[in-house]
C-alpha cells in the first residue's frame, strides 16, 4: 500500500471518528430530552388527575341529554 493511500485512509478514519463522537453526543442529548419530556407528561397527567372531580360510577356512565 502506498503512502498516499494510507494517508487517505487515516484521514477518512479520523473524520469517521469525529462523526461518531458527534452522533454519540446528539443521541445522549436526545435521550435526556426524551427523559425530560416523559417526566413532564407524568407531571401533567398527575396535575390533571388532581384537578378533575372524582369520578362516580353513575355519572361516568350517564348518557348526555343530547343523545
Amino acid at each position: 500500500m502506498d503512502e498516499s493511500r494510507l494517508a487517505e485512509m487515516e484521514i477518512k478514519l479520523s473524520f469517521n471518528e469525529d462523526l461518531l463522537e458527534d452522533l454519540n453526543r446528539i443521541v445522549a442529548h436526545q435521550q435526556q430530552q426524551i427523559a425530560d419530556l416523559e417526566q413532564l407528561v407524568r407531571d401533567l397527567r398527575l396535575q390533571m388527575q388532581r384537578s378533575l372531580p372524582p369520578d362516580t360510577s353513575a355519572s361516568a356512565q350517564e348518557i348526555p341529554p343530547h343523545y
